[in-house]
């Protein structure tokens, strides 16, 4: 079994989905499966049927929940030794030297991964041009759309 790195702030979110689905969406969801059942012939109920396909979800959520705990790695940036290195769970200040853009990333693992919240995956393309790199270092990042050259302005262990 790999272990897999993951934040203590993705961790407690995995933690609190995993009390969601267990103690508010199970329960609903056994109540609307009891109830379609009260409706007669379960061959025709698209009551019963979507409950059912909806409980199947939940179950196999709280597995993958369950599998991802038992393999975390949790990893707080903030008890580390400060260094100016890229590492998982650093939080890294861009600049893309084609247009003068900043950019603020975190490098998170997979099911933190949220890049409307700048959460980038650490073995994602971005994420792995990153991890290992020093503060004021010129980094090239192969992407589907091409290279891209940033420099590396800030890290930080927050």
């Amino acid at each position: 079994m790999e272990k897999e790195p993951i934040t203590v702030q993705g961790f407690e979110k995995l933690k609190e989905e995993l009390e969601e689905l267990k103690k508010v969406k199970r329960p609903k969801i056994i109540e609307a499966i009891a109830e379609a059942r009260g409706h007669g012939d379960l061959k025709e109920n698209a009551e019963y049927h979507a409950a059912k396909e909806e409980q199947s979800k939940i179950e196999g959520r709280v597995l993958e929940i369950n599998d991802l705990i038992a393999r975390a790695n949790i990893v707080d940036v903030t008890k580390l030794e400060k260094k100016d290195n890229v590492i998982f769970g650093s939080t890294v200040d861009l600049i893309n030297l084609e247009n003068n853009e900043k950019k603020t990333y975190k490098i998170v693992g997979k099911d933190e991964a949220d890049i409307a919240k700048n959460y980038i995956y650490f073995r994602s393309p971005v994420g792995k041009a990153l991890i290992g790199q020093k503060k004021k270092k010129l980094v090239t990042v192969t992407t589907p759309s091409g290279e891209k050259n940033f420099e590396i302005n800030d890290v930080k262990y927050i």
